[in-house]
């Protein structure tokens, strides 16, 4: 049986506290505005209701959230996105990496990071970090952190010299073992895929990293369309799928979509294959696709 892995990203669970009188002196005024100006519509809790059917019903082996579970990282909707990563499933069949939206504001991230620390910390050590390592059904699953606080609107990203500098030292600890490998981050890493004021500023340096060691996927959020490239690495490519938000209309971006990978094992090698599940209006239901081949991965010798 294949090991299946279901990657979402951006899910900005709504609705949307009520903000504190604090707060309108803060930065989350204006993501109060965008809310109420263009995403409360976008952002429909009927749409997360079906992806929890569709992903009760396709039963992945574990889940992959690249980020954005809030809008502005208020208290409230840190304390709802636990509350609703909770309702998914066990902690360990859950990895999570924090997106820009989820760094707000100066500290933020890091009242975000202690919530959500269950399905954030690295399988041989008590504390949450970054990069961590999940191993899982002979899949490593590493994740990255990119979401930085800014108080102007922008929505870069950085990974950091010491992010960069643990990832090259877990990649190399790991790499005898020839297992396939993912990587979680929120940005998109590949060229020309976030336009300026919306890149990673570090990616050159990361990708200098991941194609040094036997990556073969990257998962990756933040645009709010579903994008694929490739990328070269020690394996020959490393495939870089970006999804789309996870409870979105559509009527701005592309409608919900996630991704499922499927991981199966044969004599000598593993085929990774992917199917993209989409939501349908009409019927209010998440639809999968058609098997797609995306790579095969030779088994140790």
């Amino acid at each position: 049986m294949p090991y299946t892995i279901a990657h979402l990203s951006d899910v900005h669970i709504p609705p949307l506290p009520a903000l504190s009188p604090g707060d309108w002196f803060s930065k989350r005024v204006l993501g109060l505005f965008s809310w109420h100006r263009k995403w409360k519509a976008e952002h429909r809790p009927h749409i997360l209701d079906a992806l929890q059917r569709s992903l009760d019903e396709l039963a992945p082996d574990h889940i992959c959230i690249t980020g954005d579970l809030t809008f502005t990282t208020h208290p409230g909707e840190v304390a709802q996105a636990r509350r609703w990563l909770q309702s998914l499933g066990s902690a360990e069949s859950i990895s999570l990496v924090p997106g820009n939206h989820d760094a707000y504001v100066p500290g933020a991230l890091e009242q975000a990071c202690e919530a959500w620390a269950p399905w954030m910390t690295d399988d041989s050590s008590s504390a949450q970090q970054f990069p961590y390592l999940h191993r899982r059904g002979g899949v490593d699953i590493i994740g990255l952190s990119s979401g930085i606080p800014l108080r102007l609107p922008r929505t870069v990203g950085r990974i950091g010299s010491a992010q960069l500098g643990a990832l090259h030292a877990l990649l190399a600890s790991i790499a005898g073992d020839d297992r396939p490998c993912v990587v979680l981050i929120h940005h998109p890493l590949q060229e020309g895929a976030a336009r300026r004021g919306k890149e990673l500023l570090d990616r050159e340096a990361l990708r200098e990293v991941l194609g040094q060691y036997a990556v073969d996927i990257v998962l990756h959020g933040h645009l709010h369309r579903p994008v694929r490239a490739t990328l070269p690495g020690r394996r020959g490519r490393i495939e870089v799928l970006g999804v789309s938000s996870a409870s979105a209309f559509g009527d701005r971006y592309a409608p919900a979509h996630y991704h499922l990978l499927e991981f199966d094992r044969d004599v000598g090698q593993t085929t990774i294959a992917l199917r993209h599940v989409c939501y349908d209006r009409g019927s209010d239901t998440f639809v999968p696709g058609e098997r797609e081949l995306l790579t095969r991965v030779p088994e140790p010798t």
